[in-house]
């Protein structure tokens, strides 16, 4: 009968790389840029890495918009995904992150070696992103700062033609050490996304960011609309069927997404 105080053990591990102007990139984010680089379209990828069409889609975004620069270019294609491709950029992380990944594995090996046993470790500690239901995020650098009694009207940056507007605490100000020029993450939810077919209008809603329909997922009451922005961002929206139809939106028409500067949540990184 074997004894399991000499049960043996292997040392594993996952490798996450992070940067000031990159999004968290773990190996299944890199399999899917990898995968799109294959197959030169976002379902064939998606298909190769097993996920859904929508999930395939919603990553990419995901990535785009927390990163500088973009990572994948594409044309809207309807279901089969039209063309797609990494940017040079996008090449470039895929590249260096294998090369780490191979050296992450030899350190493993060579770590695992030393150890006879996993109880030799005391407490083992992991630390993870922050993990949220919301797709609207967006990283960013602090443009300008407007100080109240109660609140303070922050001015984030997330490209070269893009600023985000929230309104925040002053309190939450200080305890996220906010000051023009830090780094932070934004999140917009979805329902909080109005949608025009027009231009940006005279209206209360201080975030109005215009862009083009790349994508309509229709559901039985309510429907997901994604907006290209440009500059590799994107913003998504969940509408009622019936505003749908009354907005008369198609993939490939101008729209504008509105949302107060309430709505906006900005996180530390």
């Amino acid at each position: 009968m074997p004894d399991p105080d000499n049960t043996s053990a292997r040392l594993t591990g996952s490798l996450l790389l992070k940067g000031q102007n990159l999004p968290g990139f773990a190996s299944e984010q890199v399999r899917l840029l990898q995968a799109v680089e294959e197959t030169g379209s976002i379902a064939a990828a998606a298909r190769q890495v097993g996920i859904s069409y929508k999930t395939a889609w919603d990553r990419i975004d995901a990535m785009n918009n927390l990163s500088a620069q973009p990572l994948v270019a594409r044309s809207a294609g309807g279901a089969q995904g039209g063309g797609t491709q990494l940017t040079e950029f996008g090449r470039n992380v895929v590249a260096g992150f294998r090369t780490l990944e191979t050296q992450h594995d030899k350190f493993l090996a060579r770590l695992g070696q030393s150890l006879n046993s996993l109880d030799d470790v005391a407490n083992f500690i992991s630390a993870g992103t922050t993990v949220s239901s919301i797709r609207n995020q967006y990283r960013g650098v602090v443009e300008s700062i407007q100080h109240g009694a109660v609140n303070a009207e922050v001015a984030l940056r997330i490209s070269d033609r893009q600023t985000l507007i929230a309104i925040i605490t002053e309190d939450s100000l200080e305890r996220l050490s906010l000051n023009v020029g830090a780094q932070t993450l934004a999140l917009v939810n979805e329902s909080s996304v109005i949608l025009t077919a027009e231009g940006p209008l005279a209206t209360s809603a201080r975030n109005q960011l215009a862009g083009t329909v790349t994508r309509i997922a229709r559901g039985a009451v309510n429907s997901d609309i994604t907006l290209d922005l440009g500059e590799g961002k994107s913003i998504s929206a969940t509408i009622t069927n019936t505003s749908l139809e009354a907005l008369a939106l198609d993939e490939g028409a101008p729209a504008c997404a509105l949302f107060k500067a309430s709505s906006v949540i900005l996180l530390a990184v």
